[in-house]
């Protein structure tokens, strides 16, 4: 396995190995994402808690499985204002009575629940939030933070650029995988929680990039 992966062939996940393209220009829709990866994104979720800011800070929240794993678990006390432009995170965030929710419309993609559109990045230039939780279809060094949708992209490279800090939450299938569209360079990010079946050649070159990484 690590001779297919060193040579590009395969990428090593939990118990294998799959084919590996160059570039991926298809994902999963919510529901198959939702199955995928569970155990995961609930221990990525508990870890990313670490990186909220204060009481009465404020946090945008991307649309996805693993963010949405975030929200469920915001401890009641901790006071929020929360941007989210994903329209399940909305409906999940606008349940906590500890939380002022802010939410930005647009153009829904229906494989995300997430709002893109000139719009959307409009409304996000106006915003500045203590701390973004993100999440992306691939991570790598070379490439930085990818998914597949350029409208998708626009959105995710504003926010990034309004929040003081970036917190990415991607499970491990994730690393060493480049999607069509670039968001936002390793540079760009603060930290990077993953799970502890991160290949650790991978954590390393992350780590020796700057990136603070988090095994969950």
């Amino acid at each position: 396995l690590a001779a297919l992966e060193r040579r590009g062939l395969a990428r090593r996940v939990h118990g294998g190995a799959v084919a590996r393209s160059s570039v991926q220009a298809v994902e999963l829709d919510l529901r198959e994402r939702e199955a995928r990866q569970s155990p995961q994104k609930q221990r990525i979720a508990a870890a990313a808690l670490a990186f909220l800011p204060p009481v009465d800070g404020s946090i945008i929240v991307d649309a996805g499985t693993s963010t949405a794993a975030l929200i469920d678990l915001l401890p009641d006390e901790h006071t929020l204002t929360a941007v989210t432009h994903g329209i399940a995170a909305a409906a999940q965030l606008s349940r906590l009575e500890q939380v002022d929710l802010h939410v930005i419309g647009g153009q829904v993609r229906g494989a995300t629940g997430a709002a893109i559109g000139a719009g959307t990045v409009a409304a996000y230039e106006t915003v500045g939030v203590d701390v973004a939780f993100l999440g992306a279809n691939g991570l790598s060094v070379e490439r930085g933070l990818t998914t597949v949708d350029f409208g998708e992209a626009a959105v995710k490279r504003t926010i990034v650029a309004r929040a003081g800090r970036t917190v990415v939450l991607a499970d491990s299938s994730k690393l060493d995988t480049d999607y069509l569209v670039t968001f936002a360079p390793i540079t760009s990010v603060d930290v990077l929680v993953t799970d502890t079946d991160a290949p650790a050649e991978c954590v390393a070159r992350l780590r020796d990039a700057g990136m603070e990484v988090v095994l969950a």
